[in-house]
C-alpha cells in the first residue's frame, strides 16, 4: 500500500504541473473567445427573430441551421473533423492550443443556444414599454436586454464553462494534453488507480467552485 502511495505521488509530482497548465491554456482560450463569439451569436439569433429588432428569416434560419448542425456532432468527432482546419489556424493537430479550436467552436454554439434562452426570457411588455417611449434598438439592448437577462446570462456562461471542462479532458485523449491525459496515460493505461482517483476529485473540485462563484455572480446581478 505504501509502495502504491509513493509512485501516485511520485507521478502526481512528475506530471501535475504540466498536465494542470495544459488544461488551464485549452480552458483559458476556448472560455474567453466561446464567451466573445457565443454572446455575439446568441444575440443574433434573437435579435434576428424577434420583430422588436431586426427581424429577417433568413439570417436567422442560415444562423440556426449552423448552431444545430455543430451541436449534432460529438465533441470527439468534431476534434478529429477539424483537425485541417485547426491545422491551418496554429499550425498543428496536437498540443493544447490546437486543443482550444474545436473547443472553441463547441462552446460558440453551445453558448450561443443558451444566451438566446436567456434573451427570449426577458418579458417582452417592457421591450415593449421601451419601445413606446422612443428608445432605439441599440438603447433597449444595452438598457433593457442586458441587464434583464444578466442573471440567466451569468449562468448560461457558467454553465459553458463547466462543459468546457468535461471537454478539455476529452481534448486530452487525443493529443490535447492536460488533466484528461494524465488520468487516461497513468490511471487507466497503467492502471495507477491514486492517479485516476485524485484527477477526477480535483475536476470536481474545479466544477464545484465555478457552480459557486457562477451562483454568485448571477445572484449579484439579479435585481
Amino acid at each position: 500500500m505504501e509502495e502504491v502511495l509513493n509512485e501516485t505521488l511520485r507521478i502526481l509530482h512528475n506530471e501535475l504541473g504540466k498536465a494542470v497548465y495544459e488544461s488551464a491554456v485549452m480552458m483559458g482560450i476556448s472560455f474567453v473567445l466561446s464567451s466573445i463569439l457565443g454572446i455575439i451569436l446568441g444575440f443574433a439569433l434573437y435579435l434576428t427573430q424577434s420583430p422588436a429588432f431586426f427581424k429577417n428569416r433568413l439570417l436567422n434560419a442560415i444562423a440556426a441551421d449552423i448552431v444545430n448542425v455543430i451541436r449534432s456532432v460529438p465533441f470527439i468527432i468534431l476534434v478529429v473533423f477539424s483537425l485541417p482546419f485547426t491545422f491551418y489556424l496554429v499550425g498543428s493537430k496536437i498540443g493544447p492550443v490546437a486543443a482550444s479550436v474545436p473547443m472553441t467552436i463547441w462552446a460558440t454554439v453551445f453558448l450561443a443556444r443558451l444566451i438566446e434562452g436567456a434573451l427570449k426570457e426577458v418579458d417582452f411588455g417592457v421591450i415593449e414599454a421601451a419601445l413606446a417611449t422612443g428608445a432605439g434598438s441599440a438603447l433597449i439592448i444595452r438598457k433593457v436586454l442586458l441587464v434583464e437577462a444578466a442573471p440567466a446570462i451569468a449562468r448560461g456562461i457558467t454553465v459553458s464553462f463547466i462543459s468546457l471542462i468535461g471537454a478539455s479532458a476529452m481534448a486530452g485523449m487525443v493529443g490535447g494534453g492536460g488533466i484528461g491525459n494524465l488520468a487516461v496515460q497513468y490511471g487507466y493505461y497503467r492502471y495507477e488507480t491514486g492517479v485516476m482517483i485524485f484527477t477526477i476529485a480535483l475536476l470536481v473540485i474545479i466544477v464545484q467552485f465555478s457552480q459557486f462563484v457562477g451562483d454568485l455572480v448571477a445572484r449579484k446581478l439579479s435585481h
